[in-house]
């Protein structure tokens, strides 16, 4: 009986599928072509994130509201009915940090992204300066914790902090920092070639699965790249390790060499530039996103 129902199901979808095609239209197939892009999207969004084995949950309790319909069994799919609604509730109360990240990275990200990017600073020189001032502060075995801003705005971050507003330089850098400065235990922002401010507190990583040797610095960092799509620079007091976290992956133990190439892959506006403008320069990035993942 059971095999019978799952044939008839399946024959009924088959015919359904058949007929649709047969009537669909341009504008059909883009909406599924369009609906294909935000499920992808959605799904590259959680998928680093704690959210993602909630989707996963709902998906199997989805599953089993579709098959507990078929088998008509009536109280089961009252409770699964009523679990999801209310399981649709909690899911936008427990994780909604993970979704604000995740709005503003498709408003932010995604749209600049279709239109493509320009930069009217001197990259290069931003690169430079803050390399040569990792370098020495590592030698010296001093902290420091550089933000460099890209799509996602830090409106938030910036007013934790005191803004500077001035071009990046070795110096500059080297004096924030100073053990005995006033702004020497926060992080600084640098976007668009200047260091906007110091002294900003960041966010702090909620991911308990975290190496206890991490410290603070290292900490805020990865909470920082969790909630944006920052770069951070992070030099360690202790060791003077310096490491780069981007989309909440570390990479530590860096030279200053290696420091460099990643901040050009990163940074660098020749990348983006090489890539052509509109819908294919989109494509184009995605596909150099989805290799460095």
């Amino acid at each position: 009986m059971i095999f019978d129902l799952i044939r008839s199901v399946l024959n009924d979808m088959y015919y359904n599928i058949r007929a649709y095609v047969s009537t669909m239209t341009i504008m059909d197939a883009a909406d599924i072509l369009l609906v294909t892009v935000l499920v992808y999207f959605g799904i590259r969004l959680l998928r680093k994130s704690n959210a993602f084995g909630v989707l996963k949950g709902f998906l199997v309790l989805i599953l089993l509201l579709w098959v507990s319909e078929l088998l008509r069994l009536n109280v089961l799919t009252f409770l699964l009915n009523s679990a999801l609604q209310v399981g649709l509730l909690a899911v936008i109360i427990i994780f909604q940090p993970e979704l604000r990240k995740m709005l503003g990275q498709m408003g932010a990200g995604a749209l600049s992204s279709l239109v493509g990017r320009t930069e009217a600073y001197d990259t290069e020189k931003e690169i430079s300066q803050a390399v040569e001032a990792c370098r020495a502060m590592s030698w010296s075995r001093q902290g420091a914790l550089i933000v460099f801003e890209r799509r996602v705005i830090l409106t938030d971050v910036v007013k934790t902090g005191t803004m500077i507003n001035a071009a990046v330089t070795t110096e500059l850098l080297k004096n924030i920092f100073f053990p005995k400065a006033p702004l020497h235990d926060g992080a600084i922002i640098i976007k668009g070639g200047k260091i906007i401010c110091a002294g900003c507190m960041l966010p702090l990583s909620s991911d308990n699965k975290l190496s206890r040797d991490l410290g603070m610095r290292h900490r805020a960092a990865i909470g920082m790249s969790e909630n944006s799509d920052a770069v951070v620079v992070v030099v360690s007091e202790e060791t003077g390790s310096i490491s780069v976290v981007t989309n909440g992956m570390l990479k530590r133990h860096l030279t200053p060499e290696a420091l460099e190439k990643l901040l050009r892959i990163e940074l660098a506006p020749a990348i983006e530039k090489e890539a052509p403008e509109g819908f294919a320069g989109f494509f184009h990035r995605l596909k150099r996103r989805g290799k460095a993942e």
